[in-house]
């Protein structure tokens, strides 16, 4: 393909056929992007490039399972020959299962493991193999609230972001030491409007919800764009997570008693599930399934948690002007006193 001089870098998207992945493509796009795709799903992917090619951008997508390094190797190694160097690599490639842990059985959690967790460490080494030698490029790690604070019902998952977070601080800190200028920042993520509570394996008698309130992937995505583009070690998405991860650093053992009493119910919906339904644990569900889920009507495009924490050097910048302002005015009046003097003229 003819290299476009427009491009602000070629980034590479995990589990973008659908839900959050496809919103990442969409905004890293809109941002000027070069983008590859990668995903099992064929006809997302099909529909996610076309999508990115009308915004004007370059795109190539690979059907490829995150959990198999070999293919995200070889996927890594087409997309530099087709679009060039890849400057931001986002892990964002998920799977899950609802269920209690006394009825998981070993090969689901042996599964979503290879996807969360191992799916994430082998787009970090693919990654690191092309950055390194070049010493710049930014790897994004999506993980969650869920990556401090677990939850019933979702254990295999939890446990997969637990692990991101640990190797995510092992990785900072080895670049750290090789004085590396390559960055990585870790994302972690509230409840989201996804299209994953209508895929993913599932056990619960009533359809599964996202649990609290509810924000639309866009939402997610601009923190993700943002964290390419800025030098952060973490980026905090939704109030409700803020609230997750510090809530259960001071009073985890509280936590362990909330999601008791509200963790069951508050991940189901009223209606019913089909205990039968196909889900995407192995195989992807044909068809182009887009980036929001069922739940529109309750989700959150806004937050202003993310919109204070994107410009907190602005705000610092304006308080220390206002400040400033204020410590001058009460200077002047110190130094020249309160009482100003009577210039009444009389005719």
């Amino acid at each position: 393909m003819e290299k476009d001089n427009q491009s602000k870098g070629v980034v590479v998207v995990t589990g973008a056929s659908a839900g959050l992945g496809r919103s990442i493509a969409r905004e890293f796009a809109l941002n000027g992007y070069d983008v590859s795709l990668l995903a099992r799903g064929e006809d997302g992917l099909k529909a996610a490039k076309k999508e990115i090619e009308e915004m004007g951008r370059r795109a190539v997508y690979y059907s490829v399972d995150v959990a198999d390094a070999d293919a995200v190797e070889r996927a890594a190694e087409e997309t530099e020959k087709q679009l060039g160097p890849i400057t931001v690599w986002v892990n964002n490639a998920m799977n899950s299962v609802f269920s209690p842990i006394k009825e998981m059985l070993a090969e689901e959690y042996k599964r979503v493991t290879e996807v969360t967790y191992l799916g994430q460490v082998y787009g970090t080494l693919s990654a690191l193999k092309r950055m390194l030698p070049r010493d710049k490029g930014v790897i994004i790690l999506v993980g969650s609230a869920l990556a401090y604070r677990g939850i019933p019902l979702q254990s295999a998952y939890c446990g997969s972001k637990h692990a991101i977070q640990g190797f995510f601080d092992s990785l900072r800190a080895e670049l750290i030491h090789d004085k590396s200028n390559v960055r990585t920042t870790m994302v972690q993520l509230p409840a989201m409007n996804t299209t994953q509570f209508k895929f993913v394996k599932t056990r619960l008698p009533n359809k599964p919800k996202p649990m609290g309130k509810i924000y639309q992937p866009e939402v997610a995505a601009k923190a993700i764009v943002y964290a390419a583009e800025n030098d952060r070690r973490e980026v905090y998405v939704g109030y409700p997570t803020v609230q997750a991860i510090v809530g259960d650093k001071i009073a985890p053992e509280l936590g362990d008693w909330y999601l008791a009493k509200t963790g069951f119910d508050g991940q189901q919906t009223d209606i019913p599930e089909d205990p039968n339904r196909p889900h995407n644990l192995w195989e992807p569900l044909p068809g182009d399934h887009g980036a929001h889920g069922t739940f529109d009507a309750e989700s959150t495009y806004s937050s202003p948690q993310l919109w204070l924490s994107m410009h907190k050097k602005e705000i610092l910048s304006t308080a220390l002007a206002v400040g400033g302002v204020m410590l001058g005015s009460m200077a002047i009046k110190k130094w020249f006193g309160d009482d100003e003097e009577d210039h009444t003229y009389q005719i």
